[in-house]
C-alpha cells in the first residue's frame, strides 16, 4: 500500500468501524490511478460525503476524509425517535425528516442511522455500535430493510409488532463519466478487463438481488467470474458499504463499473458528480421492496407508530417518488 493509500484508510470517514475502514474503499491491484493531486482535492470538492446538507444548530465541525459521520444523522441525545434505514436511502432522508416534522412537530429530537441493514441488524442484537471511538446504544423505534430480511428476522427474532411495505427498487450500473470501458450490461461485469465494486453478501443483502440479476443476465458462470475468479484475480472489490464505497471508487476510477439500485446512481448523477447510470434491462433485473417494522419494545412507541403511519402517507412516497423509487405494490 502506498502512502496515499494508506492516508485514506486512516483517514477515512467515521461513518463505520476501524476494521470496515481496512477492508474499505482501498484501490484494488488493478484500480485506476488517483494520484496525489487528485486525492489532496478530493478533501476540498464535493465528491466527499456526506452529500447532503447538515443539521442547523451548533458548532460545525465536518472535516472532510477526518471527521466526518454520513450515515449517523440527528441528535443521538435523548432522541424522541430513531429510525434504523437500510443505507441506500440515505438521499432521501433528509426530505422525509423535513416532512415528518411539519406533519409531528411535537417529535423534534430525531436520531437515524443509514447503515447496510445487516450492519444494523448486528447493532440491535448485540445493543451497541461502535464507531471510531464512539459508541452509540440507542435503541430503534423502526427498522427499515428489504422484505426478504424483515421477513427473516421476524420469523427468527419476533421483533417487530407492524409491517409498512412503503417503496420498491431496481437495479443499475454506475459508471465514470463516458464509460471508458463501454459497459453496457451485466455480462461486462465479467469481464477481466473491467474491475468492478460489488457489495459484500456478508453484510449487505443487495448482493444476493445482485448476484439473482447475473444469474439471469449470464447463468451461474457470469456469477462465478465476478463473485469467484475476478474476487481472486483482485478486479472485483467486496465492500462492507457500497452506497458509500462503490461511488468514491467509481469517481475515484479505482474501480470501473459497480452494480448499484438505480436511485443511487441517478443521485450521484443529479449532483453533477462524474460518474453515468448504464440500466439494466427488465428481463435481467430484480425488483426490491422496501419494508420498515415497528419495535415491539420500541422505547418511543407513539412516535414510532407516527412515522409508520407517515411512511404510508402521499407526503413520504412523494419523497421516494423525487428520488426515483417505485411505489409499492
Amino acid at each position: 500500500m502506498n502512502r496515499w493509500s494508506m492516508f485514506l484508510v486512516v483517514t477515512l470517514s467515521a461513518a463505520v468501524p476501524a476494521a470496515v475502514i481496512l477492508a474499505g474503499i482501498g484501490r484494488g491491484p488493478r484500480g485506476g490511478e488517483a494520484g496525489p493531486e487528485r486525492i489532496t482535492s478530493l478533501a476540498e470538492d464535493p465528491l466527499w460525503p456526506p452529500w447532503s446538507k447538515p443539521p442547523e444548530g451548533g458548532a460545525r465541525f465536518t472535516i472532510a476524509m477526518i471527521d466526518n459521520a454520513p450515515d449517523l444523522h440527528g441528535d443521538v441525545n435523548d432522541p424522541q425517535l430513531v429510525v434504523f434505514f437500510a443505507g441506500n436511502q440515505f438521499m432521501a432522508w433528509p426530505d422525509l425528516l423535513a416532512a415528518f416534522r411539519a406533519a409531528h412537530p411535537e417529535v423534534r429530537r430525531i436520531f437515524a442511522e443509514t447503515l447496510p441493514p445487516g450492519i444494523l441488524a448486528d447493532q440491535m442484537e448485540q445493543g451497541a455500535l461502535v464507531v471510531g471511538n464512539l459508541r452509540i446504544t440507542v435503541r430503534p423505534d423502526v427498522y427499515a430493510a428489504g422484505k426478504d430480511r424483515i421477513d427473516r428476522l421476524q420469523k427468527e427474532k419476533g421483533w417487530f409488532s407492524r409491517t409498512e411495505a412503503y417503496a420498491r427498487n431496481r437495479l443499475a450500473i454506475l459508471v465514470y463519466r463516458g464509460n471508458p470501458k463501454h459497459v453496457a450490461s451485466l455480462k461486462d461485469l465479467g469481464r477481466t478487463d473491467v474491475t468492478v465494486s460489488m457489495p459484500n453478501p456478508k453484510w449487505e443483502g443487495v448482493a444476493n438481488r445482485i448476484i439473482e440479476a447475473y444469474r439471469k443476465a449470464g447463468g451461474q458462470d457470469l456469477v462465478d467470474a465476478v463473485m469467484k475468479r475476478k474476487v481472486d484475480a483482485g478486479t472485483t472489490f467486496l465492500t462492507h458499504i457500497h452506497h458509500r464505497q462503490t461511488p468514491l471508487r467509481v469517481m475515484l476510477r479505482w474501480s470501473d463499473a459497480g452494480p448499484v439500485w438505480y436511485t443511487e446512481a441517478k443521485f450521484q448523477e443529479s449532483l453533477g458528480h462524474p460518474v453515468a447510470t448504464v440500466e439494466v434491462p427488465e428481463a435481467e433485473n430484480v425488483v426490491a421492496t422496501y419494508v420498515a417494522a415497528r419495535l415491539k419494545d420500541a422505547p418511543h412507541a407513539a412516535a414510532a407508530d407516527a412515522f409508520m403511519d407517515f411512511l404510508a402517507s402521499d407526503a413520504a412516497r412523494a419523497v421516494y417518488r423525487k428520488y426515483g423509487f417505485l411505489p409499492p405494490q
